[in-house]
């Protein structure tokens, strides 16, 4: 039931970053795309939007998880949260690469028009990779424990932040990035309805347990 009750909950934040997602205004051609709200930003690489800072967020979602579930292993609450999160980052990587592969939509910069589907190789946009990881990576820890720590829902924050600086980068449309967070939520979700990690089943139990237990 309380899982059901978070799903709830972050579909209204996704409602959220729907709502960001289209506030920008729309340049010379009408939007469009599957939810007719794809239209190209003004490019914006400054301050908070420079591309450094996105890449950064993106490396520090991996190696926080990484780090975080090696170090307190599976037998420890948090670190069990950390490994659900590896979890689901691995499997909705693979669910968004293979869905670049399928759909091959341009991007902004190729064309703008969010209607170009099905380019082959060179078009990768939909859906954002980087907002998927970055949902999937903070969905475990919103559902394991919003319930008892409300202020947990502020980690909603990075993949709205990393949304909108992709946005900003003309490199994704807002279908993109909306998919991209629902992707990653839905494998988040998923991660936490079985008790072991999947991660966990395969690799060996001594790295598994926690380094912190070897000082």
């Amino acid at each position: 039931m309380v899982h059901v009750v978070m799903l709830r909950a972050r579909m209204f934040a996704c409602l959220l970053l729907l709502g960001c997602a289209a506030a920008a205004p729309r340049g010379a051609l009408a939007a469009g795309g599957p939810f007719g709200i794809d239209h190209e930003w003004g490019y914006d690489q400054t301050g908070i939007w420079s591309r450094g800072y996105s890449e950064a967020l993106e490396w520090g979602a991996i190696a926080t998880e990484g780090i975080g579930a090696l170090w307190l292993g599976n037998d420890d609450p948090l670190g069990h949260t950390f490994w659900q999160s590896i979890d689901a980052s691995a499997l909705s990587g693979i669910a968004a690469e293979l869905m670049k592969v399928s759909f091959s939509r341009a991007r902004p910069t190729q064309g703008d028009n969010p209607s170009l589907w099905f380019q082959g190789s060179c078009c990768d946009s939909f859906p954002s990779g980087e907002v998927t990881l970055q949902a999937s990576f903070v969905a475990p820890f919103i559902i394991d424990y919003a319930p008892q720590h409300p202020w947990v829902w502020a980690l909603e924050a990075l993949p709205i932040y990393d949304g909108i600086a992709r946005l900003k980068a003309q490199a994704h449309w807002q279908s993109d990035v909306l998919v991209g967070w629902i992707v990653g939520s839905s494998f988040g979700y998923f991660s936490t309805t079985y008790k072991t990690p999947l991660v966990v089943r395969v690799l060996p139990r001594g790295l598994t347990v926690g380094l912190q237990r070897h000082f």
